[in-house]
C-alpha cells in the first residue's frame, strides 16, 4: 500500500542539471558556516553556493578517500505552508472556521517539518535527514526501513507539476520487491530538487527531461 502524503515527513522518532566541483581539503575538524554562525559537523564540510537566485547547501565528505559526487542539500522552500496558513487566515476572516481548520493544521505541520527536514541527495542513495547538522532521521514508521533509498532501485519518479512543484512522487523497489510508492509536499527549493532529482535518479517520464535521442 502506497504511504501518505507525510511518509517522509513524519517518520522521525516540490531544468538543467546541475555539478558541483569540490573543492574541500582533508581536516581533523570541519566547520560548517551558516551566515555568521558555525557548526562542527563531523566527516563533512558545508558550503552555501547560489544557483540562479537561490542558495544550496553543498556537503563535502573530508575523509581520506573523497566520495566522486558532493552531497547536495537544497535549501528548505517555506512558500507552500506559507500559502496554507494564508488560506486559513483568509476562512477564519470570513468566519468559515471548518474550512480554516484542515488548512491551519497542514500549514502548521509542513512549517514545523521544512524548518528540520532536510532532503539530502548522496552518491547513491536519497536520504532523510533532520535539521542543520544533518541528523540520522531514524525507521520509517509507515513502512517501515530506513528513511534511505538507493537511486537504482527508483522504478520511476515525478513532479507535480514541473514548472510550480507542490508534490513530488518516487517508486522504489528497495522497500519491497513490487516497489513502494511516496508522497512528500514541495518543502525544499523546487528547481534544485529537480536538478538533482534528474542528475542522481535519470529521467522522469513524463516530468521531463525529454531524451532528445528518442526523438
Amino acid at each position: 500500500m502506497a504511504s501518505c502524503v507525510g511518509s517522509l515527513l513524519l517518520s522521525c522518532s516540490p531544468f538543467s542539471h546541475s555539478r558541483y566541483p569540490s573543492s574541500a581539503s582533508s581536516a581533523s575538524a570541519v566547520v560548517v558556516v551558516t551566515g555568521l554562525r558555525s557548526r562542527t559537523v563531523e566527516n563533512l564540510v558545508i558550503r552555501t553556493r547560489t544557483i540562479g537566485t537561490r542558495k544550496v547547501a553543498v556537503a563535502s565528505s573530508v575523509r581520506g578517500n573523497p566520495t566522486k559526487r558532493e552531497v547536495v542539500v537544497p535549501a528548505a522552500d517555506y512558500r507552500i505552508p506559507l500559502v496554507l496558513l494564508g488560506l486559513c487566515g483568509g476562512f477564519v476572516y470570513q468566519d468559515n472556521l471548518l474550512v480554516a481548520a484542515p488548512f491551519g493544521l497542514l500549514g502548521l505541520l509542513l512549517l514545523f517539518q521544512t524548518t528540520r527536514v532536510r532532503f539530502v541527495f548522496g552518491e547513491d542513495a536519497l536520504e532523510l535527514k533532520i535539521g542543520e547538522e544533518l541528523q540520522e532521521s531514524g525507521e520509517n514508521v509507515f513502512v517501515g526501513g530506513e528513511n534511505c533509498w538507493k537511486y537504482s532501485t527508483f522504478v520511476n519518479w515525478e513532479f507535480w507539476w514541473p514548472n510550480f512543484p507542490i508534490l513530488v512522487y518516487f517508486k522504489e523497489t528497495q522497500t519491497k520487491p513490487e516497489g513502494q510508492v511516496h508522497f512528500f509536499p514541495v518543502i525544499a527549493n523546487g528547481k534544485q530538487l529537480y536538478d538533482v532529482m534528474v542528475e542522481r535518479a535519470g529521467s522522469s517520464k513524463t516530468s521531463g527531461p525529454k531524451d532528445s535521442s528518442k526523438k
